[in-house]
């Protein structure tokens, strides 16, 4: 096969076949972190709040089944990889929030809406990619490396394992009875059972999230490592995609690539299934310097933390890492923030 088929070019595979589905549960499911936060605090909803419990629930319990079985090793995810910096995860966490209420929408919220016409989001993307490489390899790289040095984990920084070590307990059943333990919670909502399209899809996007750990797991090791084992996330890879485009001649796409390729096009499929593609753009030039704004905030505070909504919400919260908490708590609490702002801060300030 790898005579054939470059293991880039595979990574792009497996990358785009988990990325599909997410693009589709954007789009069929209403499967969105922004949503999600908007539905809690001002609609009094917390419906798809639970069926982001669902997605991490399966995240966790397929993900630790990986483990158990050898078909993954959390040393290898970046997330356990790499020592934890708690205030990076507060920082980032918090930027990324707050500039995810000013820009509408995540990084991944922004391509299932820009799969669907919307316009106004290929800038949120274009500004969050160049952003996450302004802080990851730009001007402001060496600032961040400085106060957050990359290094080597001397313990797995993550949850399960620590209970492993200091109660005795198996590591797998450890992260598969946290997983159930999520999920019956979100399914404890009578209101919420009803729903069995929210269900469905986050189901769905939990097993995305596996099917990232799992092939690339394989094709690190059916090639020697010449792949990084990696799941979905959407800050770094939406950068890496730009870059690829302009450099595809020398480069081989990578998981990353195929995840973000996969995400519009399963939006796209979507929003044609339900009859709601349409060519959008924005007409406001303040609205679209906010979103600017917030991108840029995204992007920067995305490398920062670590990851976003999904790299952060999902990938890392199923192999249950010290940072995903953390980071998600901040994100909240940012866009909580901004969207305060919004509704009131900015009404009065004009």
């Amino acid at each position: 096969m790898f005579d054939l088929l470059d293991p880039g070019l595979l990574a792009a595979l497996i990358g785009g076949a988990g990325g599909l589905v997410l693009g589709l549960a954007a789009r069929l499911g209403r499967f969105c972190s922004m949503g999600a936060i908007e539905d809690a605090l001002y609609q009094g909803s917390d419906l798809r709040a639970r069926q982001w419990g669902v997605a991490l629930g399966v995240a966790l319990i397929g993900t630790f089944t990986l483990i158990g079985f050898g078909l993954f090793d959390p040393a290898m995810s970046p997330y356990l990889a790499l020592k934890w910096y708690p205030m990076a995860s507060i920082t980032g966490g918090l930027m990324f929030g707050y500039g995810m209420a000013l820009a509408g929408n995540c990084g991944f919220g922004a391509l299932a809406r820009l799969g669907g016409g919307d316009l106004r989001n290929f800038v949120i993307v274009l500004v969050m990619g160049l952003a996450t490489y302004v802080a990851l390899n730009g001007p402001l790289a060496e600032l961040r490396v400085t106060l957050f040095p990359p290094r080597p984990a001397s313990a797995l920084p993550g949850f399960a394992h620590a209970v492993s070590g200091a109660f005795g307990l198996p590591t797998v059943a450890t992260g598969i009875v946290a997983g159930l333990a999520i999920l019956t919670l979100a399914l404890s909502s009578r209101a919420f059972r009803a729903q069995r399209r929210l269900i469905l899809w986050g189901s769905a996007v939990g097993l995305a999230i596996v099917s990232g750990w799992a092939g690339t797991s394989w094709l690190s090791l059916a090639t020697f490592e010449a792949e990084p084992v990696a799941s979905h996330t959407f800050s770094a890879p939406i950068g890496d995609t730009l870059f690829y485009l302009m450099t595809s001649s020398a480069s081989s796409p990578g998981f990353g690539v195929g995840s973000v390729s996969g995400v519009l096009l399963g939006a796209a499929i979507g929003s044609l299934i339900k009859g709601q593609f349409r060519w959008e753009a924005c007409e406001d030039p303040r609205e679209l310097k906010r979103q600017i704004g917030g991108a840029a905030l995204m992007g920067v505070g995305a490398v920062v933390g670590f990851g976003c909504t999904v790299g952060q919400g999902l990938s890392a919260f199923s192999v249950l890492a010290f940072s995903a908490p953390v980071t998600i708590i901040a994100i909240i609490i940012g866009a909580a923030i901004g969207l305060r702002q919004l509704i009131y801060g900015f009404a009065f300030g004009r």
